[in-house]
């Protein structure tokens, strides 16, 4: 069995007495499946290294080469648990990103970059932290008002335009790999699927198309209602 897993931990959740927990997502005979574990009697002072050994006898998945990374989690739970719930949201950041308004915005998984698409036609890339802007996606010829990254990867960007066409771009280069034409009207919402192999397309023509990311080839026309699809 060709297991690729990925640990994250799962948010505190005070208000809606959420507990504490860790998820577990991996592809399994080409497949993304996730597994989550909540850790019901997890405290501020619960011996982390221990709690983890004690799942691992249960957990198949959990190898001796994630370990580290688990327990890590499992004490970044531990002190969010130990915080004080009286936090407060400022403002981070003004950008000025475009030269006309935004339509969209869209983070990667991790929350390092994110995207805008404005009515100036562009998508402009954005390192979260810092502000800056990495790069802009140039080539449509009216508004770009859907966006998303290929999560959970985040190399790829999707963009979908008013001129009727999707762009597949590189996130690190901002290299155009493939224009998907074939709507007969605005292109208003997109989605890629999980294993960032096709990206589908939802029109004011009333269909949805799916594209082969690969070749950037048409698979199929599904008639639709909008205004928004997912996988």
């Amino acid at each position: 069995m060709n297991v690729q897993m990925e640990i994250y931990s799962k948010k505190v959740k005070r208000e809606h007495a959420e507990p504490p927990g860790i998820i577990l997502e991996y592809v399994q005979g080409g497949e993304p499946k996730t597994r989550s574990i909540d850790l019901l009697d997890l405290r501020p002072d619960t011996d982390a290294i221990a709690l983890v050994e004690e799942i691992q006898k249960g957990e198949p998945l959990i190898t001796a080469s994630c370990k580290e990374h688990v327990i890590h989690l499992v004490r970044r739970l531990q002190e969010k648990l130990g915080e004080k719930e009286d936090h407060k949201f400022c403002l981070f950041k003004v950008l000025r990103a475009h030269i006309l308004p935004l339509t969209n915005v869209a983070f990667n998984k991790s929350g390092s970059r994110f995207i805008t698409g404005s009515y100036d036609r562009t998508c402009k890339v954005w390192d979260t932290a810092s502000g800056e802007e990495l790069r802009t996606l140039e080539g449509h010829g009216n508004v770009v008002y859907a966006i998303a990254f290929n999560n959970p990867y985040g190399d790829k960007i999707a963009t979908g335009s008013f001129d009727k066409t999707c762009k597949l771009w590189s996130t690190e280069t901002g290299k155009c790999y493939h224009t998907f034409r074939g709507h007969s009207a605005e292109i208003v919402c997109l989605s890629f699927n999980l294993q960032s192999t096709l990206v589908a397309t939802g029109s004011m023509d009333t269909t949805a198309k799916l594209w082969n990311i690969e070749n950037g080839e048409q698979i199929v026309t599904l008639s639709v209602c909008l205004p928004s699809l997912c996988f």
